[in-house]
């Protein structure tokens, strides 16, 4: 009997995102984990009254925008990492839009970002789960 290859499929934007795992064509998909995370938005920062006066720059709340994703890509990051050498998968693919793809890359050992067979640079984490197939198929057959 052949062993089923197991791809994980990573489907992710800047706040939330869900594992997913397909074990060859027409097994469809189930989820492994989830991750989520609140965004405050750059006004939400602003209007924060524990922000100190006047003396904070003003891209700092576009720089803290940024470090609250970079810290999420990397939180799905390292939780892939410990799945990889735990032999979970042997494929990822990774769905995200262009800046969250970006900052998922980035934060990829070397060792993981050779398990990357496919990316698909769209935003799918509202997809349900039972109508992403239809959205995978030109990436993975599900």
């Amino acid at each position: 009997m052949i062993k089923p290859v197991v791809s994980w499929v990573v489907v992710a934007d800047a706040s939330r995102a869900r594992v997913l795992v397909n074990d060859g064509p027409n097994h469809g998909l189930t989820v492994e984990r989830e991750f989520e995370q609140e965004v405050k938005k750059s006004r939400d920062i602003l209007s924060d009254p524990d922000r100190m006066g006047y003396a904070k720059h003003a891209t700092e709340p576009v720089d803290q925008v940024r470090e609250q994703k970079r810290r999420f890509a990397r939180e799905i990051a390292r939780a892939l990492d410990d799945a990889r050498k735990q032999n979970a998968f042997e494929r990822l693919y990774l769905v995200a839009p262009p800046q969250v793809l970006g900052e998922l890359r980035s934060e990829l050992t070397p060792e993981l970002g050779k398990m990357v067979v496919g990316e698909l640079n769209k935003d799918l984490t509202k997809i349900p789960l039972r109508d992403l197939p239809g959205h995978l198929g030109p990436l993975l057959p599900v």
